[in-house]
């Protein structure tokens, strides 16, 4: 698998990341394991995940993802360069959340003894806190830099003016720098393509785009007028609300009808059609790429072999996408 620089830095990440959300929820710990393995056999070095997950455990659940993959990593952590995020509820204190300096010092210890290493290549912002002073979040993050608990910081579901406002601020109080954002994106959600990913390019920090599937919408596995599979992202507690709300809508499923169509047209699966035009954004670093069983990430697979789509067909497909680069980004 292809290496890719990572932003601006000098590290170098696989093409494709591995995103963890299902693991300890839709996968037990042995198909967890099988997942990872097979990810790992095909290249893959960079593996995501949050402290709050798995997805639709609530926060009785939170690590248990983290636990997973610790157990997974003893023995080869230094072949692998591992992110995780904090900021979501992980507990029933008040302070068990937010981008406050307490709870950002006290979250990375917990992630460093549930992942069973002493250090974490990327530690992320997993969405914004609106109560907590910017500064205060990028102080506490400098520290754990500072302190050798982090070699890296980002954010996720951050937009563009308030990536912005950290990069100013940071740059006024001499702290770490953000290296990286993690935004949906896919087919289905490009609202992000108007600011947040022009501005990423213009200032070198990676991008590493989750839902690239439109949390499975755009495998093509679902069908209009049924109500979602249970046991599927669509279905996981308030994260399947969550999930329903983006993605779950009569326009969606008609777009998804003339993305098949394409894809058979171009000799390929939808959801390869899908990644590869992910991955065709020359913004883009490395996709977060998820599945609850190994054999699922082979379309994923195949994307990333294709280097690219050519021209004619990213002209097609912006065409009838076109609507969703309106998309409002909150959503």
């Amino acid at each position: 698998m292809q290496l890719v620089k990572f932003g601006r830095t000098g590290l170098r990440v696989s093409r494709l990341c591995l995103g963890t959300m299902t693991f300890g929820g839709q996968c037990d710990e042995a198909r967890s394991h099988a997942i990872l393995d097979a990810a790992a056999d095909r290249g893959i070095n960079f593996i995501d995940t949050a402290d709050v997950y798995p997805l639709g455990g609530g926060w009785s659940a939170a690590g248990g993802t983290e636990q997973i993959i610790g157990t997974w990593l003893q023995g080869k952590r230094h072949q692998f360069i591992v992110a995780t995020k904090c900021v979501g509820q992980v507990g029933p204190q008040p302070w068990d959340q937010g981008m406050s300096r307490k709870h950002i010092l006290d979250a990375v210890e917990a992630s460093l003894r549930r992942l069973g290493t002493d250090y974490i290549d990327l530690y992320q912002l997993h969405s914004y806190d609106k109560v907590t002073p910017i500064d205060e979040a990028l102080e506490a993050l400098d520290t754990v830099v500072r302190q050798g608990k982090a070699r890296y910081i980002g954010v996720s579901n951050w937009p563009a003016y308030r990536v912005a406002r950290a990069l100013g601020r940071g740059e006024v109080k001499n702290l770490y720098r953000i290296e990286s954002v993690q935004p949906r994106y896919n087919l289905l959600f490009r609202a992000f393509e108007r600011d947040l990913l022009p501005l990423c390019e213009e200032e070198g920090i990676a991008v590493i785009p989750y839902n690239p599937l439109a949390g499975g919408l755009l495998t093509g596995k679902y069908a209009r007028g049924a109500p979602p599979q249970e046991g599927t992202r669509f279905t996981l507690g308030g994260a399947g609300t969550m999930y329903q709300a983006r993605y779950w809508h009569d326009q969606e499923f008609a777009s998804v009808e003339s993305l098949r169509n394409v894809a058979q047209e171009s000799g390929m699966s939808l959801a390869t059609l899908a990644v590869a035009w992910v991955l065709s954004n020359p913004a883009v670093t490395a996709p977060i790429i998820g599945a609850s069983r190994p054999e699922q990430l082979a379309d994923s697979f195949a994307a990333e072999e294709k280097g690219g789509l050519p021209a004619d067909l990213m002209s097609r497909l912006d065409e009838l996408t076109r609507i969703w680069r309106a998309s409002d980004a909150e959503r």
